[in-house]
């Protein structure tokens, strides 16, 4: 099997994989036992014509993917959904999914700070390494949109029995403010231009 892996922007034309997508989502949720939020094929096409997802194919085949949502009038952004297809899982694959998308939120919103909740250790080991902190849940966004999504996972008892103080997943944040600013790849900021028209610095 080819492993030279794309990693790059989504766009409307990637909206033939939406529903691998799901799937793969909601398989890997059950073998893990854990929740998860459930998006829609609208959602997520949405996303990907937005520019606000990251897709990795090899040649024509769905590898990985992940998308950004923001909340509280985009003073909070979140990279979510991150998954990697069984069958490219062990070849570094998140990191490179995980780092484009975290990329792309900082540049285009650059004074939102970015969290993240997550029950994998995976996920924290790579959210701590681009700089999210462990925060308690009360740091996070108030906006009720977000917390909405938490309405489909398995496990939302526990947070409601407490009072949306904590839950299975670990709550971890990154503040712009303690960091340097981030460039985009060349081919990535031109494919924003073309968005919406609006320069976007290197």
């Amino acid at each position: 099997m080819d492993k030279q892996i794309d990693v790059v922007v989504a766009d409307a034309t990637h909206e033939k994989y939406v529903d691998t997508i799901l799937t793969t989502i909601e398989e890997a949720a059950k073998v893990r036992g854990t929740g998860i939020a459930k998006r829609t094929h609208e959602y997520l096409a949405t996303k990907m014509k937005e520019a606000k997802a990251v897709i990795a194919l090899d040649g024509d085949r769905f590898a990985g993917f992940s998308y950004i949502e923001t909340w509280g009038n985009k003073h909070y952004v979140t990279t979510s959904g991150l998954i990697v297809h069984p069958d490219y899982r062990g070849l570094g694959l998140a990191k490179r999914i995980k780092d484009l998308t975290f990329t792309l939120a900082r540049v285009r919103w650059p004074n939102a700070k970015i969290f993240s909740l997550t029950s994998g250790a995976a996920v924290m080991t790579m959210n701590t390494r681009l700089g999210y902190k462990p925060v308690t849940f009360a740091d996070l966004t108030d906006d009720e949109a977000f917390w909405r999504g938490c309405e489909g996972c398995v496990n939302v008892d526990v947070l409601h029995r407490t009072g949306r103080k904590y839950c299975i997943c670990t709550a971890m944040l990154y503040d712009p403010e303690e960091h340097l600013p981030v460039k985009l790849p060349q081919e990535v900021i031109n494919r924003l231009n073309e968005l919406d028209g609006k320069p976007v610095k290197a």
